[in-house]
């Protein structure tokens, strides 16, 4: 079976940041979502694989028998956009995206160029929801807080 790669490391966020995203707009954006994000799961970031910054975790199993552990809420500050990984597909969540301002669907994320294009009150419900559906249905971290 092969091996996760986006798992946990040591790496400085902060570091991340400042080294990896070239645009101040894109930086000041990445440390608006660390606050926020921070504050809405209750967990620091961390990051995971080279590239997600996450917060708190969760544990899952598909019926193949793969396994790992993810972050409950994440995102990336990609070069084009950003990917948030904030998005579990709920009847709570779903009405949610009609509020959510300029953004684009991928499988796993939700694709934003700036946070000025979105509705930070709507990406707080969304995260919520996600960790609320998470909690439910994976071991996760959240149950601890």
């Amino acid at each position: 079976m092969a091996k996760n790669k986006t798992t946990e490391t040591t790496v400085s966020v902060e570091d991340f940041i400042n080294s990896y995203v070239e645009k101040d707009e894109k930086k000041a954006d990445s440390f608006e979502l660390i606050k926020l994000m921070s504050d809405w799961s209750g967990f620091e970031p961390k990051m995971w694989g080279p590239t997600i910054i996450g917060f708190g975790s969760y544990h899952y199993k598909y019926e193949s028998g793969h396994e790992g552990n993810m972050p409950l809420i994440g995102f990336s500050p990609r070069k084009a956009e950003f990917s948030l990984y904030v998005y579990s597909p709920t009847k709570e969540s779903e009405p949610l995206l009609n509020d959510f301002g300029k953004f684009k669907m991928g499988k796993a994320c939700i694709y934003v160029k700036k946070l000025s294009d979105i509705n930070i009150d709507t990406l707080e419900k969304i995260c919520k929801a996600t960790i609320a559906y998470l909690n439910e249905n994976h071991e996760c971290a959240c149950r601890e807080k």
